[in-house]
């Protein structure tokens, strides 16, 4: 049904889309360090947002927040950055592979 180019192309593509996170892809071609580095990264970039995010718990007991008196840490903007060029990368990734398979003769 499929040539072994598609079959590449499409197994390739859905270990990118289902496990970017963690790098899948990347063990699956064959290049554990970048695996390992993708799953640092990921984990860097979730981590810091969640630490570094302005909801760091809900305070039921006051009622309202005052968001008049909120100031948002200005360091998000760093992990923000580098969320948005990695899933960048992915998605570039991404539409390269379904070209691959678009183009496999």
């Amino acid at each position: 049904m499929f040539r072994t180019d598609e079959k590449k192309s499409l197994t390739r593509l859905a270990l990118l889309s289902l496990g970017w996170g963690i790098g899948l892809d990347r063990f699956y071609e064959g290049r554990a360090k970048d695996g390992i580095l993708s799953i640092i990264g990921w984990a860097l970039v979730f981590g810091s947002l969640m630490y570094l995010s302005p909801c760091n718990g809900v305070d039921y007991s006051q009622g309202v927040k005052n968001y008049s008196e909120f100031s948002l840490n200005p360091l998000i903007i760093f992990p923000c950055g580098f969320g948005i060029y990695g899933a960048t990368l992915v998605i570039r990734k991404a539409f390269k592979l379904l070209r691959n398979f678009e183009s496999a003769e």
